[in-house]
């Protein structure tokens, strides 16, 4: 491989001189300056991205960590994040925990041995939240969480307002005439999933006390975040004696595993039972039926935590920030009315016999 010595060496000039038109950090003249370029084109040299960054102190690279790249929704938050930091001339290096705590401390270790300028942060849904911002305070590196809120007063925070998201859903289903409606959560713990959770409770307590409310909890099942997950557990909803009309499902994932089931077990969807996602990955609306799901900000949310996390690395910021995006209801094929609902009954207009007729009437 050639080296910084290799292409003053070719090109006739001093390493320093080599440096300068790398780094563009003095005037060199065009026709030297042409004579390097045209000896680092024929060597193939490639200047030390690391020793180029422990003189300027900065890499024009990025850091982010998922928990779980096989979900769509995640990777399609990877997508948005890419091209934002492509188009302000970043690199970013992701790396992908699986939801294990010590893979993700071991990843932020590597990434801030690679001296990256900023990092953001999906952290796993098992973890101690404690060790996550002791470690992160302990990088004294800009950091934007995004989806999952940990106590760090430090950190900035992009992320959707789930139990408003859940509510929505549910609210749906009650608007069309569902009563007994089940919930298939995430893993215990993990905050969007709980969030989520709650919206779900709060929506069905909005309808008053019925037996179906007071026993709410015998209608949530968890689902662990994934098809497989959702699957299970809408096999094991369908199996119980007195079946709901309608499940909430706390994420896409979930959802298209929940709508196989229904499939195998013969249930028709959304005659028979009506079932809404949460995310709005690219896949929900190839799905059969269509999910109805609630649509997360991710445009929103990609850009956001690239744009703060810049604002920082610059220095244009130094306080955190909060930002709390608002999630929207898609409203597709999966859902429809319960059999039970009724339209309100229109008024029954009375006809008043008009002054032409009563005369026509008169002897």
């Amino acid at each position: 491989m050639a080296t910084i010595k290799d292409v003053a060496l070719k090109a006739d000039v001093s390493v320093t001189t080599v440096s300068h038109v790398v780094n563009d950090t003095r005037h060199v003249s065009a026709k030297v300056r042409e004579r390097v370029e045209l000896a680092i084109r024929e060597l193939g040299y490639v200047p030390n991205a690391m020793a180029r960054s422990l003189k300027s102190n900065t890499t024009s690279t990025l850091g982010m960590l998922i928990p779980n790249s096989s979900n769509p929704y995640f990777a399609e938050i990877v997508r948005i994040v890419e091209d934002r930091c492509f188009g302000a001339g970043y690199t970013l290096v992701l790396c992908n925990t699986d939801d294990e705590p010590h893979r993700q401390s071991v990843y932020l270790q590597v990434l801030a041995e690679r001296r990256i300028d900023g990092l953001i942060v999906v952290s796993t849904g098992a973890g101690d939240d404690d060790s996550l911002m002791k470690q992160l305070r302990g990088l004294r590196m800009p950091t934007v969480l995004v989806d999952r809120e940990i106590a760090d007063p430090a950190c900035d925070l992009v992320e959707t307002a789930h139990m408003q998201g859940g509510l929505l859903a549910v609210r749906h289903l009650l608007s069309l005439g569902h009563k007994r409606i089940a919930c298939i959560g995430g893993p215990v713990g993990v905050m969007p999933s709980e969030q989520r959770i709650e919206g779900w409770r709060m929506a069905l307590a909005e309808t008053g006390a019925t037996p179906d409310i007071a026993n709410a909890e015998a209608l949530l099942w968890r689902g662990g975040f994934t098809s497989q997950g959702g699957y299970e557990a809408m096999h094991a909803i369908l199996r119980t004696e007195r079946k709901p009309s309608a499940v909430f499902v706390c994420n896409d994932l979930m959802a298209i595993g929940a709508l196989r089931a229904a499939h195998e077990s013969g249930v028709r969807v959304p005659d028979e039972l009506s079932i809404v996602g949460f995310d709005d990955i690219e896949l929900s609306a190839y799905t059969s039926p269509p999910l109805t799901t609630v649509a997360q900000p991710k445009e929103r949310i990609g850009a956001l935590a690239v744009d703060m996390l810049l604002e920082r690395v610059g220095g244009k910021r130094r306080d955190a920030r909060k930002v709390v995006l608002q999630p929207e209801l898609r409203v597709r094929a999966s859902t429809a009315r319960h059999a039970s609902f009724r339209e309100p009954a229109a008024p029954v207009a009375t006809e008043t016999p008009s002054t032409e007729t009563r005369k026509s009437r008169t002897p």
